[in-house]
């Protein structure tokens, strides 16, 4: 257990049995694919687990670059290339529909003047 400046116990541990070894791959202007091969405690290949892709882009938008990410189902890093441009749409898309839902529930919120009152007189 780690305690900081302000007194403050930090107990961080890693979990030896989720380890995996991060590759980065890019073509300097799409974006990223990530790998994350599992590996054992030793840091040797662990056969038992899949390995991970990771689509990683950015979009611009009126507030700047937006920064995208989403899992890449693939079995290799050749389908992983292929499957790049669904994963980041399909990314893309659960971003705009969790922004959407966002406005919904802002948007119940609004109480609007003289609401309570119209709402009164249709009893």
């Amino acid at each position: 257990m780690i305690t900081n400046e302000q007194g403050v116990n930090i107990d961080v541990k890693i979990d030896r049995d989720n380890l995996y070894i991060e590759e980065s791959f890019t073509d300097l202007t799409a974006g990223y694919i990530r790998r994350l091969t599992p590996v054992t405690p030793d840091g040797l290949p662990d056969n038992s687990r899949k390995t991970i892709f990771i689509a990683q882009t950015q979009v611009m938008t009126q507030g700047g670059p937006l920064p995208i990410q989403g899992p890449i189902e693939a079995d290799n890093f050749k389908q992983a290339l292929e499957k790049f441009p669904a994963a980041v749409n399909e990314a893309v898309e659960m971003l705009i529909e969790r922004s959407n839902e966002m406005r919904r529930q802002e948007a119940s919120k609004i109480v609007l003047p003289g609401s309570e009152v119209s709402s009164i007189f249709t009893k």
